[in-house]
């Protein structure tokens, strides 16, 4: 059990008889009354998104997660497959439970399988990943003054806007907390 003023961005929490993690998290403290701790929580196991208020002195149960290495392999368009690097099994989730992580999962990449009590529930990806654009337009030296962006569309089929310069074929590194272009690698 911890006090929910310990509440922090990315904890996970048991509420209700579900998984919750911390999304986004606000102390208040109103002039007359006690505190309050405003919330936005996700189920880990549904994906839905749940907006909570808790009193300042309430309580609520943590949660540790089992962490482990693992490959994304390959989906079946309705199951993301992975393989366990130390004990090779490979534990299925959909894409429901991922979300936007989706967007980010380019064959054979390395990341963070999350598990409470053997069921995977959560994978926690690398702060960047390298996508190749399939599609984008020509950019021509001269059509603006600075700056200048174009929309990509990435083998993932993730849309980020790129330099003029980019071009279909090149690899670029994505920012996975934000979906933002990178360098071109």
């Amino acid at each position: 059990m911890i006090a929910v003023h310990h509440l922090r961005k990315g904890v996970t929490i048991e509420l209700d008889g579900g998984l919750f993690r911390v999304l986004e998290y606000s102390h208040h403290k109103p002039a007359r009354g006690p505190a309050i701790i405003r919330t936005k929580l996700r189920n880990l196991r549904s994906g839905a998104t749940i907006d909570r208020t808790f009193g300042s002195g309430q309580k609520v149960d943590d949660v540790r997660l089992d962490h482990s290495s693992v490959q994304y392999l390959y989906t079946d368009g309705e199951l993301y497959y992975f393989m366990d690097t130390k004990t090779y099994e490979q534990p299925a989730l959909s894409a429901q439970i991922l979300g936007d992580a989706v967007n980010y999962l380019a064959e054979n990449l390395i990341l963070e399988l999350e598990a409470h009590e053997g069921e995977p529930i959560a994978i926690e990806l690398p702060t960047t990943v390298d996508l190749e654009v399939v599609e984008t337009e020509p950019g021509f030296a001269g059509d603006t003054a600075t700056g200048a962006v174009k929309e990509a569309v990435l083998s993932t089929g993730l849309k980020v806007k790129v330099p003029l310069f980019v071009q279909e074929g090149d690899t670029i590194r994505v920012d996975t907390r934000n979906g933002t272009y990178v360098t071109r690698v």
